[in-house]
């Protein structure tokens, strides 16, 4: 009874605006919020929920491991919060590339990253600009809940990414921590059997679940974060 109530909750929390219209819509919509105000504070957002700094311990104790992986595409780059930790943390002679939906996103980003290094492109999630089996290691971080249907964005993903590659992939899990930022982001949330699943079935296989502390996976917090690697 806990549980139902509990979902419940969650769902009167979530915002289902990318339930309501067209993908096309959706995707206008979001562009305009990550071009405008709330776009411009991502970064002190991710600082403040701790996801940043969390994020770098991850990378930099090696729990995914970045070692080896000499092209690495980061999709959904926002204002740089992941490419930041990627140009520490992986190899030196490594090809970093970044893509964002908006354009605004990627010079926030660039100005964050100060340099030349990584090369950034406009594109969607649902129709990379690469050629197939082109990455060694692709990272993802918290952009498929911005899709109604996951299979498109890990469908193009899965493409890309070189069998045996891995994949870091980060997304707002259907809890009441995932429905608030659902609220906030006007995104969707996954269920974590259901996206092991949808993975599974386009050949992209779990490794193992990555928890930011133990505090996290204690209280189930986060979100889902996991380790996959593309089935040769």
């Amino acid at each position: 009874m806990l549980v139902r109530g509990g979902r419940l909750l969650n769902r009167l929390v979530e915002n289902d605006f990318i339930r309501r219209v067209s993908f096309e819509t959706y995707r206008d919509k979001v562009r305009d919020v990550y071009d405008g105000p709330q776009g411009a504070i991502l970064a002190t957002c991710s600082k403040l929920s701790l996801h940043e700094p969390l994020m770098e311990r991850l990378l930099r104790d090696h729990k995914f491991d970045l070692r080896g992986a000499k092209t690495i595409l980061d999709v959904g780059s926002g204002a740089g919060q992941i490419l930041k930790h990627l140009m520490r943390f992986a190899d030196r002679d490594a090809c970093i590339t970044g893509i964002d939906l908006s354009h605004k996103m990627l010079l926030r980003a660039r100005q964050r990253l100060r340099g030349r290094r990584p090369q950034l492109s406009v594109g969607d999630i649902t129709q990379l600009p690469f050629a197939d089996d082109t990455f060694d290691c692709v990272t993802c971080g918290y952009v498929i809940e911005h899709l109604p249907d996951a299979r498109h964005g890990l469908a193009e993903m899965a493409r890309v990414l070189r069998p045996g590659g891995r994949m870091l992939l980060l997304t707002s899990e259907d809890n009441f921590g995932g429905a608030w930022t659902s609220r906030l982001w006007r995104c969707r949330t996954y269920n974590r059997r259901e996206l092991f699943k949808l993975c599974h079935d386009l050949g992209l296989d779990w490794r193992r679940e990555l928890w930011f502390s133990p505090v996290h996976k204690v209280l189930r917090a986060g979100g889902i974060c996991v380790e996959i690697e593309r089935r040769g």
